[in-house]
């Protein structure tokens, strides 16, 4: 049993439109997004501060509790929202995330699950962790509030300080080559780079 939350929250300061609203082969952002969620948990919501968008797709919301410092914020409050332990999150603005990598994702948890005590599985690519495409425990919650309240939201930091399970990027790769599902549409460059990516996927406005 599993919760799954797409991040939503962002000030969107650097784009000229709502991220969310991009569109992947006819379909938003949020709407193929909150899909791929359903996929593999039984409860699917959006994190966002403007509620207003997002009355039409008939989901549960939730803002920010804490001051809003970013992705950080909103796995929080995800975190505090979810009905179950563990909460798949991934963010709005990824155009590409592949249904295949997240089913790996949900299975390598489930299998430290087993095994181990974590606080998150996260996948690496490319040197870095990929921190908005993840799962994350309840455990976190307060070392996240500490976080939050000192003013620190570097979830790279983060995940270095907590029970880490972290999938290594020879895995990822074998799943997603050019690691595309971590893609994100930060500005309108960002877009404009990204616009036709593997020759079947098309971003439009």
């Amino acid at each position: 049993m599993i919760s799954g939350v797409v991040l939503a929250g962002g000030g969107n300061k650097r784009f000229p439109a709502l991220k969310s609203f991009l569109k992947v082969n006819g379909i938003t952002l949020i709407e193929r997004n909150l899909g791929l969620l359903d996929c593999f948990c039984d409860e699917v919501f959006i994190n966002t501060n403007a509620p207003e968008f997002y009355s039409g797709y008939n989901r549960i919301m939730c803002g920010d509790v804490l001051p809003s410092l970013g992705p950080m914020s909103g796995i929080h409050s995800g975190l505090l929202n979810a009905a179950h332990d563990d909460l798949f999150v991934v963010a709005c603005d990824m155009p590409f995330l592949k249904k295949s990598l997240l089913s790996f994702i949900f299975k390598r948890h489930l299998e430290a699950s087993n095994s181990a005590v974590y606080d998150a599985t996260i996948p690496v690519f490319n040197g870095k962790v990929q921190p908005l495409c993840g799962i994350y425990r309840k455990t976190v919650l307060p070392s996240l509030e500490r976080h939050l309240l000192e003013g620190r939201n570097s979830m790279h930091l983060y995940l270095g300080e907590i029970k880490t399970n972290f999938i290594s990027e020879h895995e990822i790769k074998e799943i997603d080559l050019h690691g595309n599902s971590f893609i994100n549409i930060n500005t309108i460059n960002d877009y404009e780079a990204h616009r036709e990516c593997e020759g079947k996927f098309i971003l439009t406005l």
